[in-house]
């Protein structure tokens, strides 16, 4: 029998397909949402946008939002205080063609149109600057809101698949906010306009209000089906604006210049973002060209109905149903209330576009407070005793448990030190026994509290932890140790810190000691190597004098003499500390006075060095492993 993977000439030969890169979002049925972007439904919506554009409004400056309010409701008065005057000056002045002493009548009238025009005018300067002056602050205070939520939440929602895209979502909401206080008035002065404008109609010839809604209605409708056309071509290339936000990052980060250059990866990378590109471009042309064709019916459909409308106020000035003086002050109507139903349908789509953007930024608040810290009131003191019992934990929507029934303790006065191969769950314990995770079953305690039920601020406030990837924050050197958070020493603290880290000799260095500026891309700032950054993080560490230390792999990026100070110091640090230490490098583990060996999520063994070293096992065989370096071309010389 010929084997079935055989490959004739005609064939391909198969390859393994690997996953596609997809982004979890929410909202990601277009069908149901497309049921939604109706004229009704989006109609529907505009009050209430408003209302919460004002809303946040009131929130940030309560006085310049009554301010944008009252000279709103005035400039609409003035509106219709200027188009009625309208009447009076017209009749005087066709008055006057006849008799030139009637010029005189026409003055009042005039006089109240010229200051209803220079009011409105000064009105609309005050309320262009009073949009101007909440906008910023509505963009603040939703940013302030989100960042909020997010710094709120325990720190599994980041381990949620779509939870970092959907706070992107959010930004994009924060990004527009300014914008909707501006469109909300906008909105409010087209409203306002033409409420004004169809008084004066009902007033003078109601019979062309139906025709004066009928020339705006189809633009509207065209203008929401667009919408929906353009929304849903914008949730079809979700995924593609994201692969091309994900590789320009890649493509142009410092983080990954020098692997672009000697990988020799830049023209792989770019095919992938001409090609996620070329299918945006795709989908964009045809909702354009979809959405060009929905707006030319609806303006024709518009243009007729305007067309019925001016055909109106002719037949009515012919028949002598309104003379001269009031048709002129019904053209005036007519075309303020034009431009006020066009300001509608077009601020109106603005606003919806932005409350689209505003939707996502409330799902993600309301995502993240769903999953805020809500833990107990019980403040800790300095851990004596960090412990977990049989604690598991799964992260979310993951397909197995990552800690399998883990049962692990440090004492004050100890250092217990984690080994284990890559994967083995050490740094997932690291963030179990510092309360930045609670167990999935199980439960970790401190001092016989579980840390369900200590303030989890209060807790963190008694921990210190390296963790492998540290903040390189672009603050000073003394800001990046103290963390904002001095000691009551203030620089002597600072110091000392420093020395048991070996930061010394960095900050000896530096050209302005512990005031230098630790960021080069700003201006100014003097850029740090990896190692002399990871002796600040352990300064960091040090200096927060908390109960609990935790250094995960803390001198992974040190040379020999660096790590030497750092080991020999950690006895003395462990005197009024609990100290827990993960490592690779097993030399490190002869400092401690346990050591726990994790595999695949459990607890294999445990013991002294010299216990592990000399029983069969994990950790004997990754002892023995790094101590297997020997050159061979040494051998062929003995």
């Amino acid at each position: 029998m010929a084997d079935e993977t055989a490959v004739t000439d005609n064939e391909v030969t198969p390859r393994q397909h690997g996953e596609e890169l997809t982004f979890n979002f929410s909202g990601g049925d277009t069908a149901e949402l497309a049921r939604h972007l109706t004229g009704r439904s989006l109609a529907a919506r505009l009050p209430a946008l408003v209302r919460r554009s004002f809303a946040l409004a009131w929130a940030v400056d309560r006085r310049s939002t009554i301010a944008l309010l009252a000279c709103q409701v005035i400039s609409g008065l003035l509106e219709a205080l200027g188009l009625f005057a309208t009447t009076a000056a017209l009749s005087a002045l066709i008055q006057s063609a006849h008799d030139l002493a009637n010029l005189v009548a026409a003055l009042p009238s005039v006089a109240v149109l010229a200051g209803a025009a220079g009011l409105r005018a000064v009105l609309g300067i005050a309320i262009q600057a009073l949009s101007n002056r909440l906008g910023p602050r509505i963009s603040r205070e939703a940013e302030y809101r989100m960042l909020h939520a997010a710094t709120g939440a325990e720190m599994a929602a980041y381990d949620h698949p779509g939870f970092n895209d959907r706070y992107d979502k959010a930004d994009r909401g924060v990004e527009v906010s300014r914008d909707m206080i501006g469109q909300s008035q906008n909105l409010v002065s087209s409203a306002a306009t033409l409420a004004a404008a169809a008084v004066v109609v009902a007033a003078l010839a109601p019979i062309l209000l139906p025709l004066l809604v009928l020339t705006a209605v189809p633009q509207a409708l065209a203008s929401v089906a667009g919408e929906r056309v353009t929304y849903l071509a914008t949730l079809r290339t979700f995924h593609d604006r994201r692969m091309l936000s994900m590789l320009r990052w890649h493509l142009s980060h410092k983080e990954q210049a020098d692997q672009i250059r000697t990988d020799t990866l830049a023209p792989y990378l770019l095919d992938k973002y001409r090609a996620s590109g070329a299918r945006v471009d795709r989908t964009v042309d045809e909702a354009a060209w979809q959405r060009a064709k929905i707006s030319l019916l609806g303006s024709a459909v518009s243009g007729l109905a305007a067309a019925l409308m001016w055909a109106g106020v002719m037949v009515l000035l012919g028949t002598g149903a309104i003379g001269a003086a009031v048709a002129g002050t019904l053209v005036f109507a007519l075309r303020s209330a034009a431009g006020g139903l066009h300001g509608i349908v077009g601020y109106g789509t603005d606003l919806m576009r932005t409350g689209r953007y505003l939707d996502d930024w409330e799902e993600f608040i309301a995502e993240a407070g769903g999953q805020r810290l809500d833990r107990g009131s019980i403040v800790p003191g300095r851990p004596r005793h960090v412990a977990l019992h049989q604690v598991t934990y799964r992260y979310p929507e993951a397909d197995q448990d990552t800690l399998h029934e883990v049962d692990f303790e440090v004492r004050q006065g100890e250092i217990v030190a984690v080994v284990g191969e890559n994967g083995s769950g050490k740094t997932t314990l690291m963030k179990l026994l510092s309360g930045l995770n609670l167990p999935t079953a199980g439960v970790v305690t401190w001092d016989g509290v579980s840390t369900r039920d200590l303030d989890p601020h209060a807790l963190w406030r008694q921990c210190a932890v390296v963790p492998q990837e540290f903040a390189r924050w672009p603050m000073t050197a003394r800001e990046n140790i103290t963390l904002g958070q001095p000691r009551p020493e203030a620089d002597d603290a600072v110091r000392r810190a420093a020395v048991t880290s070996g930061a010394d000799a960095v900050i000896a260095v530096l050209r302005s000691g512990l005031n230098t500026l630790l960021a080069r891309e700003w201006w100014g700032g003097v850029a740090l190597s990896s190692g002399q950054w990871q002796r600040i993080a352990g300064a960091r560490a040090i200096h927060r004098d908390a109960g609990l230390l935790v250094m995960d792999e803390p001198t992974s990026d040190l040379d020999a003499r660096a790590e030497h100070r750092i080991f020999t110091g950690l006895r003395e640090l462990a005197k009024d500390r609990a100290v827990v230490l993960v490592t690779h490098n097993l030399s490190n583990t002869m400092v401690a006075d346990r050591i726990v060996v994790m595999e695949a999520g459990r607890v294999i063994d445990r013991g002294t060095f010299t216990e592990l070293t000399a029983r069969p096992g994990l950790f004997r065989d990754l002892w023995l492993l790094q101590r297997d370096r020997v050159n061979p071309h040494s051998q062929e010389k003995a």
